[in-house]
């Protein structure tokens, strides 16, 4: 008796491609117990899908002082509360180190 074994491959292509998504339609949201905040508006250029508001909510979250990030791809904002107001290079360095480009506070 031969035993038969089946192998399937999976495209691995990049979930933001044109051909791929990972996308499901909400935000991604970092929520951080917060008191008094100051809230502030930014437009980042090149988020396609879910992934790309996470890698943007995660580096966001990561400067000091920051309580909760709400990027939404489809608009192309990111609201940022934190504790004290953020530097717009300290943001500009963090949507940077995501792969993205702050384009400054929305109007």
């Amino acid at each position: 008796m031969t035993a038969e074994t089946e192998t399937t491959t999976q495209s691995t292509g990049s979930c933001c491609s044109p051909t791929g998504s990972c996308h499901d339609g909400g935000a991604a949201d970092v929520q951080i117990e917060a008191t008094d905040s100051v809230t502030t508006v930014y437009e980042v250029k090149g988020m396609t899908c879910g992934h790309c508001e996470g890698a943007v909510s995660e580096e966001i979250s990561a400067l000091g002082g920051v309580t909760s990030v709400e990027a939404v791809a489809s608009t192309g904002r990111v609201t940022v509360s934190s504790k004290a107001p953020l530097t717009e290079d300290a943001v500009r360095a963090a949507v940077d180190e995501a792969g993205y480009e702050l384009v400054g506070r929305a109007a």
